[in-house]
């Protein structure tokens, strides 16, 4: 017998009125993604700022070239390059102020070049030679992080932070349409949307996951209307236009400053190259629909806009891509010169205070460096006797 046939025990009365906890509509994104360039818009677009963007992009551009170079001449273990994807890293940068934090992924380098930081540090981790290569609160840019979406969390809770300290701060936090499908992902914004923290999710899509389509990821509509999920607003923009994603993510820094909660950012670009250097493209992929994206590039569209209304000529190219050659050359200089590393900063900031499991490693190792040391010291005491 059921608790519903026990006469007198189970008393059925109407349920409370039910309704939604939150309008969907004024949170669900455009239909198509939304685009400046080539549209009325452009015509209101700031002009310094439309200028600024195409010589960062140029910049941008020679920079990716340069650091798969130095990839494949071994002064880089590895580089994921953001060809073709550089609109979504300049205007993430550009976007922010310089009190508010980025939380980059392993693939946006471009944009801590962008937000000042130096080339040369950008790519100390890809090197290996240090835990990072720069201080993260000098320059307000988080980690590289290479597990994927690992930032998304961190970025919530410094923007959670900030707020209850009342600092006018705002985290703008960057992830692949494949961090999308992380665990780490969906905990980062049910927490920044019940939380109201101001942080910025902006998801690059660029189509594959190494070499997984986004088809295989996720049923949606688009990554976007993951947003009303959490109730926050989502927000569908062309990734390759560079002043529709400058726009759209400084309305979002703008309305999470002024305590309007999270939003969530989908730009719809496009990688160039391969995921990496080790990986093999053309096994995914085809060249007729990577041809077809070039045709979208986020170079040509702005360039075509400017020279269009008069703002860049042929001297405004030329000093573009000038001070981007400046940039390259400094930087393979600096890459191309061998650092000096000190194996015991291995167990340098890993924690404030080392524990005791560290302090054993470290006399290990250090123990392990003398040794050796006096075996050279040895063995060049012979070579010089037996002279």
């Amino acid at each position: 017998m059921t608790v519903m046939e026990q006469r007198g025990v189970y008393r059925p009365t109407p349920p409370p009125a039910w309704q939604l906890r939150t309008d969907p509509a004024p949170l669900l994104p455009d239909a198509e993604p939304y685009r400046v360039l080539g549209t009325e818009a452009a015509g209101k677009a700031d002009e310094e700022l439309l200028r600024r963007l195409y010589s960062e992009l140029v910049r941008g551009r020679r920079y990716n070239a340069q650091a798969t170079a130095l990839t494949k001449q071994g002064r880089l273990a590895v580089y994921p390059s953001s060809t073709g994807q550089e609109a979504c890293e300049v205007a993430a940068a550009l976007a922010l102020e310089e009190r508010d934090w980025l939380f980059p992924s392993y693939r946006d380098t471009l944009a801590a070049v962008a937000r000042g930081l130096d080339p040369v540090q950008a790519l100390t981790l890809l090197r290996g030679d240090w835990h990072t290569g720069y201080d993260p609160r000098e320059h307000r840019i988080a980690p590289l992080s290479t597990p994927l979406a690992t930032q998304l969390p961190h970025a919530v809770g410094l923007a959670h932070a900030a707020r209850l300290k009342g600092d006018d701060v705002v985290a703008l936090a960057m992830v692949g349409d494949g961090g999308t499908s992380e665990g780490d992902f969906h905990e980062a914004l049910n927490f920044a949307a019940v939380w109201q923290a101001p942080v910025v999710f902006l998801v690059q899509n660029n189509g594959f996951a190494i070499s997984v389509p986004l088809d295989k990821q996720t049923a949606a509509p688009s990554l976007a209307h993951k947003a009303v999920g959490y109730g926050m607003p989502g927000r569908l923009v062309d990734g390759n236009d560079a002043a529709a994603v400058h726009e759209v993510l400084a309305e979002a820094v703008s309305r999470a400053r002024e305590g309007g909660g999270p939003t969530l950012v989908e730009a719809v670009t496009y990688r160039m190259e391969a995921h990496t250097n080790a990986d093999d493209a053309t096994r995914y992929r085809g060249d007729a629909e990577v041809e077809a994206w070039r045709e979208h590039d986020p170079i040509l569209l702005l360039e075509r806009e400017l020279t269009g209304r008069g703002l860049l000529d042929e001297d405004g190219k030329r000093v573009a891509r000038d001070a981007a050659e400046v940039m390259a050359a400094d930087l393979r200089e600096r890459m191309n010169q061998d650092p000096e590393l000190d194996p015991m900063d291995l167990f340098t900031h890993v924690y404030a205070e080392q524990t005791t499991q560290l302090r054993e490693q470290a006399a290990q190792l250090r123990a392990e460096i003398e040794a050796s040391e006096e075996d050279d010291a040895v063995g060049a005491d012979g070579e010089e006797n037996a002279r």
